[in-house]
């Protein structure tokens, strides 16, 4: 039966606010993503012994790819792109797989590993379809509080630094700075209203930024205004050579960015209250990543992959539009060939973008815990199926370096903390729940999920 209390009505996630608003907050998203596109390029070209020429153009061209991404996943378009409010941002594990092939072999090498890798989605995909049943919300919600801990530990990193040896290493004045920002953003989100409340991320990364010029811990020395417009270079490392043996490591990891698309597309569809297809939705996803990877191999960048640090975005804000994104797609775009604006993102502190990334990924978590809790974990096949999951995610979590001594592509797989929790979530809940041997009832499924269960 129709329900009449929905005909004529926009659903939240295709509703087209007005322009300002969308300005806003497409602001709001580009600039909590930014430090992403920037560590990744500035880590390549810093390992690899890049010129600064080189650099630029490929700040540049990975800015032009996550903004086309950006739009292909938020408008969709003949089965590529999942039509929901996602961010696309270069992957960590790619860029260090990246990084390991260009010094192994070179850099066009790298570059001709991406461009197979995202034919490679195609050829597996339909396969990984046909496994979408495994992965019901009690490996969704582990799999999102493994993101949420992997993000928290990435991002305050990014706030104390990596090496111990460091003279800055803990630097009390940037751990200062990362608190602040959170403080502002929360008396933001407290005693605001309306838009000014729902813009309390952004309002608590300029105020960060902000108090940091005034202390004098903003570092201005790279930012100029000079060149207005740089334009990404196309194949910036040669014709790239194909070489299946040096791309296997990026084949391997494609298989576990699509376990991860898969928790981000249940994740982001349940925030802005969308009815999901899993099977339609989730492939439609992966397409997009396939199509935009395989378009920045010929840029120079790594695997640009679905980002799931937006979905905290927006969880904060309430804001389920996916015009939203489509405006942030449309900016980093146009950042692309703005080289005074990609210039002026760099001098934001890490430890603000740190602060502000603490608070989105650990709601994150949140989120995880939240579809746990539609499990019933007194269950002790469920109870078993979550801690051995999170057991086997969190290790390489907690111990970097775990797997080190490994080959490179069980490294990869088994290093990756989110993948891995997430497949061995899948794995248990086969042997548990869908073998003849294994009691009849299921683990309780998210609302979504028995949707899709009744469609079929």
């Amino acid at each position: 039966m129709l329900n009449t209390d929905t005909v004529g009505k926009t659903a939240p996630v295709d509703e087209k606010l007005p322009l300002r608003t969308l300005l806003a907050f497409g602001l709001q998203h580009v600039l909590v993503m930014a430090a992403s596109p920037i560590a990744s390029v500035f880590l390549m070209s810093r390992i690899l012994g890049f010129d600064a020429d080189l650099t630029a153009s490929l700040l540049s061209a990975t800015f032009l790819i996550c903004g086309l991404g950006t739009l292909l996943q938020s408008i969709g378009y003949a089965g590529f792109g999942s039509r929901l409010p996602f961010i696309m941002l270069p992957g960590g594990a790619p860029i260090i797989l990246f990084i390991q092939i260009a010094q192994q072999y070179d850099a066009a090498t790298a570059s001709g590993a991406v461009i197979l890798t995202g034919l490679f989605y195609f050829i597996v995909l339909p396969v990984f379809k046909r496994l979408l049943r495994f992965f019901p919300s009690m490996v969704i919600g582990t799999m999102l509080l493994l993101v949420g801990v992997n993000l928290v530990k990435i991002l305050g990193l990014l706030i104390v630094g990596r090496n111990p040896e460091a003279a800055d290493f803990a630097d009390p004045g940037n751990i200062f700075l990362a608190f602040v920002t959170i403080a502002l953003t929360v008396l933001m989100a407290r005693f605001l209203t309306g838009i000014f409340k729902q813009l309390a991320i952004l309002g608590g990364l300029i105020g960060g930024t902000l108090i940091a010029f005034l202390i004098g811990a903003m570092h201005t020395e790279n930012f100029s205004l000079t060149p207005l417009v740089g334009v990404p270079e196309v194949l910036p490392f040669g014709m790239p050579t194909f070489d299946i043996i040096a791309a296997l490591p990026l084949m391997i990891f494609c298989m576990i960015s699509m376990v991860e698309a898969t928790g981000q597309t249940v994740a982001i569809s349940e925030v802005v209250g969308k009815e999901l297809d899993k099977e339609r939705d989730v492939a439609r996803t992966i397409r997009g990543d396939a199509i935009i990877s395989f378009l920045g191999g010929f840029f120079g960048t790594s695997l640009i992959i679905t980002s799931g640090e937006n979905i905290g975005v927006v969880q904060a804000t309430g804001i389920r539009s996916r015009w939203v994104t489509v405006a942030a797609g449309c900016m980093l775009i146009v950042i692309s060939f703005l080289a005074p604006f990609t210039s002026a993102i760099q001098v934001i502190p890490d430890a603000v973008i740190g602060g502000t990334g603490l608070v989105l990924f650990a709601i994150v978590g949140v989120m995880g815990i939240e579809m746990l809790r539609r499990t019933d974990l007194r269950d002790s096949s469920n109870m078993y199926v979550v801690a051995v999951a999170l057991a086997v995610g969190l290790f390489p979590i907690l111990v970097p370096g775990a797997y080190s001594n490994f080959p490179t592509g069980i490294a990869a797989f088994l290093g990756n903390g989110v993948a891995a929790g997430a497949i061995t979530a899948a794995v248990l809940n086969a042997i548990f729940h869908h073998t003849q041997s294994a009691p009849q009832s299921e683990p309780e499924l998210a609302p979504l999920d028995k949707n899709i269960q009744s469609q079929n």
